[in-house]
């Protein structure tokens, strides 16, 4: 039996427990040292809030409740959330909510991560976002979106890899499709074949500058990993966008 899931393709894959699979061994140390260095730089305090956009599971929202800060993580997969809610403490809570979508309270800062952006088929509804995180921003709050590069990665794009994990193996392939960056996933588990497609918009830093400039936002800083080394267009392996 063969399994192919299209149309909105984050809202189906995301949702599935075979993407955590995948992704199981993403840097949770990494993780945890970017958001102590980003929120130093932002000279964020104890007890400061702080709305994880777009959190999954909630590694980064975890990370940052445990400094001290009053955290809110939203992500539209229903399986990450309830997932996520067992980390639930007095100052962390995650809810079901999609980012277009402007969250009904203020905070210190907006963290869009770990590229979750450019999923969405319209450019309305990239701007939307880029418009909905501006009301979310209190009125010295600042919002960062953590990006890739995409000139670096186009460079030194991986065309095909296999990956086992959990005894599954994954077959990626990776192309350019109409200005996107593609990532198709095929495997097998229990006799059944599955594909899946993330499908990602190839924004540059030209294209965030004209979402800013529409929405009325400032671009205050620019970053090109998570040490918060400086941007280079052809080798830094993150474009992090710190506005307001």
């Amino acid at each position: 039996m063969q399994k192919e899931k299209m149309g909105a393709w984050y809202s189906s894959w995301f949702d599935t427990p075979y993407y955590h699979i995948l992704y199981k061994d993403r840097g949770h140390e990494e993780a945890n040292s970017f958001m102590k260095r980003l929120t130093t730089f932002l000279s964020l305090e104890k007890e400061d809030t702080i709305l994880d956009l777009a959190c999954g599971k909630g590694r980064h929202a975890i990370s940052l409740s445990k400094m001290g800060f009053n955290v809110t993580g939203v992500d539209l997969s229903e399986a990450s959330i309830a997932h996520a809610k067992q980390f639930e403490t007095d100052n962390l809570r995650f809810k079901v909510h999609d980012m277009c979508i402007p969250f009904p309270a203020t905070f210190n800062a907006v963290f869009n991560l770990f590229t979750s952006f450019g999923y969405f088929d319209t450019e309305e509804d990239n701007l939307r976002t880029i418009k909905a995180i501006k009301q979310e921003l209190n009125e010295d709050g600042h919002a960062v979106i953590d990006f890739m590069n995409v000139k670096n990665v186009l460079t030194n794009l991986v065309p095909s890899e296999t990956k086992v994990v959990d005894h599954i193996t994954f077959y990626i392939e990776r192309y350019i499709e109409e200005g996107h960056i593609i990532k198709k996933i095929s495997f097998k588990d229990a006799e059944t074949s599955y594909t899946f497609k993330e499908r990602v918009k190839a924004l540059t830093l030209v294209d965030f500058k004209q979402y800013f400039e529409r929405a009325g936002l400032e671009l205050v800083h620019i970053f090109g990993d998570y040490s918060l080394a400086p941007f280079h267009e052809e080798t830094s392996e993150r474009l992090i966008l710190i506005f307001r």
